[in-house]
């Protein structure tokens, strides 16, 4: 345990050395791909870059910035306008960056293209219902509207654009990734696009005409602390005007039409503008697995040694005392209600984002059965046993010492190897607030509907988790006694 606690002050220094330029980005096909321009123009300079790609929406990627776990990433002018600065009607740059300035943030290097909203329409239900702008919409309340959970949640979204047009839907929320193919299926009907995403020519989606002009210019920049190094801003600025519209949407296409590895597509694209030397390839497979898996072990168990060193303690110290074990017991179970996702999300405003919220909330799920399995065992103890050890003449730290705690350990083993198949599980989702792991690829792959890369990240994760319940197995016959293990104990 003493190990564990003298590892975690270095969780959130691991990542970001001195002198290294963190990258993020969102979790849509576009926002991975910028990025790895970015990460690799920066490379072929000498720049040391650390790639926190994938995080789960434009307030993630703020908090990051903010709290200096990314120093830069692609944003849109209107989303800035709307999300980050909450509202207003200008979105030229200069306006922004004055807004942006008491935040020690700025917009730089316009990349050249508008990508703005749009919705999409399964090109037969535009055909056969006669669907040309978006104010035709209002005359069709059968539809099935399908749009991302940012979208159908922020301001200027659904909830301005059903306002605006009048429109009477309630649409359901679905990850951007899958609601091309949810549309092709027929599942849906509509759907929130980007105008350069290359799966609308994929699927032939008709683009509704915005005709009350309710969305705003989306011009692409990149989002910087104002701490950022003028060599790396001197670089970054070579990308100025380098792409428009017809040019993002295709190299769109070659990741999600052609399958194309994102750093390979990236690195064509420097080549060919004479910005690199050579082209880069994706890293092996076996070196993502070693990387992901590692972080992933990281995660869970420096969560999951916190978890017994506070769980176990707190019920040594509280078992004798109903008034306090059951609130304790209470506060546990309440915890495991939240959902994972939402924990991680409520971490944020209180320590940043990337490891230390993951490890915070993965230490939360945990406590229950740890907790929980620990009371139980001590206060199911026959009563005998502590009369025998108080005729022996044992003080209460012996008694737990030498009876009740060797008594209660098959069970204490028992939740401990719950809480870190939870844990194991759980952390798959620490991708989105940018702590890495397994869940990385998954995310990745949902965000560019790859079932290749959800399954880099979902088969070892379950590997993880049958690896963790034999390594429990081993270290239960090595404590305990073969007539008390778990296995031989009535459930």
């Amino acid at each position: 345990m003493r190990s564990a606690l003298l590892v975690i002050p270095l969780v959130a220094m691991g990542d970001v050395a001195a002198g290294t330029v963190a990258v993020g980005s969102k979790n849509f096909t576009e926002s991975y791909l910028l990025a790895e321009i970015v990460c690799q123009l920066l490379e072929a300079e000498g720049h040391e870059v650390n790639r926190r790609l994938g995080f789960g929406g434009t307030k993630v990627c703020y908090e990051a910035l903010i709290a200096g776990e990314i120093d830069l990433y692609p944003e849109y002018t209107g989303t800035i306008r709307e999300v980050i600065l909450d509202g207003g009607s200008d979105t030229e740059i200069d306006a922004l960056n004055r807004e942006l300035a008491p935040h020690g943030l700025r917009a730089v290097t316009p990349l050249g293209f508008n990508n703005t909203y749009a919705i999409a329409v399964a090109p037969e239900i535009a055909r056969d219902r006669g669907l040309r702008r978006i104010s035709d919409l209002a005359r069709e309340p059968d539809l099935g509207l399908g749009f991302s959970h940012e979208f159908r949640d922020r301001r200027d979204g659904w909830p301005g654009l059903a306002a605006l047009y009048e429109l009477p839907q309630q649409p359901s929320g679905i990850e951007h990734g899958l609601a091309y193919q949810a549309i092709a299926q027929g599942r849906i009907d509509v759907t929130d696009a980007y105008s350069t995403d290359g799966d609308i020519e994929r699927y032939g989606l008709v683009l509704l005409e915005d005709d009350r002009g309710y969305f705003p210019d989306y011009l692409a920049v990149l989002l910087t602390r104002n701490g950022l190094p003028a060599a790396v801003r001197q670089r970054v600025r070579t990308l100025e005007g380098i792409l428009d519209d017809a040019s993002m949407r295709a190299l769109n296409a070659r990741v999600v039409v052609d399958g194309q590895p994102i750093p390979a597509v990236a690195s064509e694209f420097l080549t060919a503008r004479g910005l690199i030397r050579e082209t880069v390839g994706a890293a092996p497979l076996w070196q993502r697995l070693a990387k992901n898996s590692a972080r992933h072990l990281k995660l869970t168990a420096i969560a999951l040694a916190l978890a017994c060193l506070f769980g176990v303690t707190a019920a040594l110290l509280t078992f004798r005392h109903r008034g306090i074990s059951g609130p304790l017991l209470y506060v546990a179970g309440l915890l495991q209600t939240i959902p994972s996702i939402a924990l991680l999300a409520l971490m944020i405003p209180l320590f940043g984002v990337g490891q230390w919220p993951a490890i915070v909330a993965l230490f939360l799920y945990s406590l229950l059965p740890v907790v929980r399995s620990t009371v139980t065992a001590l206060v199911s103890i026959d009563p005998v046993y502590r009369r025998v050890a108080a005729a022996m003449g044992m003080s209460r730290l012996q008694e737990l010492r030498h009876v009740l705690v060797p008594l209660a350990l098959p069970h204490i083993i028992a939740g401990v190897r719950t809480a870190a198949v939870i844990s194991i599980g759980t952390a798959t989702l620490a991708a989105f607030i940018g702590a890495g792991g397994l869940g990385e690829p998954i995310v990745t792959g949902l965000a560019l509907n790859d079932s290749r890369l959800i399954l880099e990240g979902a088969i070892p994760a379950a590997l993880l988790a049958i690896g963790t319940e034999l390594g429990f197995d081993g270290l239960e016959r090595r404590l305990v006694p073969a007539h008390m293990r778990s296995r031989n104990l009535a459930v």
